[in-house]
Parts: C-alpha cells; sequence; structure tokens
C-alpha cells in the first residue's frame, strides 16, 4: 500500500455519493483527508471504512453546514495546520420545478451552498496554494451546468456558475504562470441522494425517472481519470453517458482587444 504523504485532500460534502465514493479512491491512493459535511454519523462510518482497509492514513472529520457562509470561513481557517494538495468542492443538493413555483427558501440554500461556498472555499485555496507543485482543485458541476435541462433551470444555471468559474480559473492560474491546476467534473445522471433531495421526496427510483444513469463509484472513477489527467473538463454527455476528457469548453476572450487595459 502507498504510504500517506503528510499532505491531505479535502472533500466537501462526503457523507454520501459521489463525495462518499470519492474519498475511498483518494484513501486507496494513499491519500490522508479531510472529509467534510454535515451529518456526522456518515463521516464516521466512512471513516472507519477506509482505515479498516487503509489503516496507516489519517482521516480527519470536520461536520459543518456549508450553506452557512460563516461556517464555510470557519472550515478553511480551521485546517491552516494541514498542508492541502487537493481540494474537492463536492457538497451541493440540486432543485426541480419551474420558476414560478420554487420554493424560494431552498433555493437561497442551494445557491448559498452550490455558488457562494464554493467561490469563497476555492478563492481562499487558490490565494494559499496557486504556486504550491502539485495542487489541484476540482469543483463538482454537472451535465447540466453546460445544458440547460427543462424544470432544473435555476440548479443548472448554479451549475453553468461553477463551469465557467472554474473554467476561467483554470485560465487564469495557466496564464499567471501558477503552478496549481483547477477542473470541472460534470457528471449527468448518477444514483446518490440527489433524486430525492432534488425532488423534495423520501424515496427516489433512478431506474424509472432516467433509465440510465452512473453509480456514484463509477462518477469516482471520472474523478480519478480528470484528477490524473492534463485537461481541464470531465463531461458526461447526457445523451451517451460517455465520460471524456477535455479541454476548456466556453469561449473565452483571452487575447481580445476589447478587454479592459490593464491599468
Amino acid at each position: 500500500m502507498v504510504q500517506g504523504t503528510g499532505k491531505y485532500t479535502v472533500i466537501t460534502g462526503a457523507s454520501s455519493g459521489i463525495g462518499y465514493e470519492a474519498a475511498k479512491a483518494f484513501a486507496k491512493r494513499g491519500k490522508n483527508l479531510v472529509i467534510t459535511a454535515r451529518r456526522r454519523n456518515n463521516l464516521e462510518k466512512l471513516k472507519r471504512e477506509i482505515l479498516e482497509k487503509h489503516p496507516d492514513l489519517d482521516i480527519v472529520i470536520r461536520c459543518t453546514d456549508l450553506s452557512i457562509p460563516e461556517n464555510v470561513y470557519q472550515l478553511y481557517g480551521g485546517l491552516r495546520e494541514y498542508e492541502i494538495e487537493t481540494w474537492i468542492n463536492n457538497a451541493g443538493f440540486g432543485n426541480y420545478g419551474s420558476v414560478a413555483d420554487q420554493d424560494l427558501n431552498k433555493i437561497g440554500m442551494m445557491l448559498n451552498l452550490n455558488i457562494e461556498a464554493l467561490t469563497i472555499l476555492s478563492s481562499l485555496f487558490v490565494r494559499d496554494y496557486k504556486d504550491a507543485e502539485g495542487t489541484q482543485l476540482i469543483n463538482i458541476s454537472s451535465a447540466g451546468g453546460y445544458t440547460i435541462v427543462p424544470t432544473a433551470v435555476t440548479y443548472c444555471a448554479a451549475k453553468f456558475y461553477v463551469s465557467t468559474f472554474t473554467e476561467g480559473l483554470a485560465r487564469e492560474l495557466e496564464e499567471t504562470g501558477a503552478k496549481m491546476k483547477a477542473k470541472v467534473l460534470a457528471p449527468a445522471a448518477t444514483k446518490t441522494e440527489f433524486g430525492m433531495v432534488a425532488n423534495n421526496v423520501s424515496e427516489y427510483d433512478y431506474e424509472k425517472s432516467f433509465g440510465t444513469y452512473h453509480t456514484s463509484r463509477q462518477v469516482a472513477g471520472f474523478l480519478l481519470e480528470l484528477y490524473d489527467s492534463e485537461k481541464t473538463v470531465g463531461l458526461v454527455d447526457r445523451e451517451s453517458f460517455c465520460f471524456r476528457l477535455a479541454d476548456p469548453l466556453f469561449p473565452y476572450a483571452g487575447s481580445s482587444s476589447h478587454n479592459q487595459k490593464h491599468m
């Protein structure tokens, strides 16, 4: 087994789904982990599962609700004693429904978590680690961050933000000669708790609702492919469900003569 390096991989939203499986996948690589989410019992279970197979790793639990902005700063500030190698912003949830009928309290929490928390954590990590060799920031978007999906307009708009923010950050890091890589993973339908939360139901049948979907373990595998690559985007096609790695997909005005001039 590969021994821990003394550096840490941080994974938000690690109590279930993609984050849970990603933590196990990175542990298999010999990575020490900081796992964070709201549900301590799930995090403790994940820690036990990992240490059974990889007893030499250090698994740090941080239980917090990142939809509350002050908690976001507290989480990051409380990790200063650890040397962070990779930060994965996976925490997030979705919403199905028309814009006219959506629950604005739920939407507010979704935007706080999917956009604000991700932006703050990304910015703080980049500020501290952009010149550290081998560092990576990976933000979890969605196929709905590249395609507008009916009845999920607000969720898709939030994920478009994640995709464009991360692609733009990747360009900025490259242009400034930073050593950090920023990457975005965009899965399609994945069998997690996402369906229950997005539809406000206690049970959700992915077979009936989608027919075709990936498991969390499969998506964690895609995440590792992206991690190992030199590409910026890891994208699942919503129609074929094929996964591919790509350079940034959004138009970029890097060489435009109409950009603001440096003061």
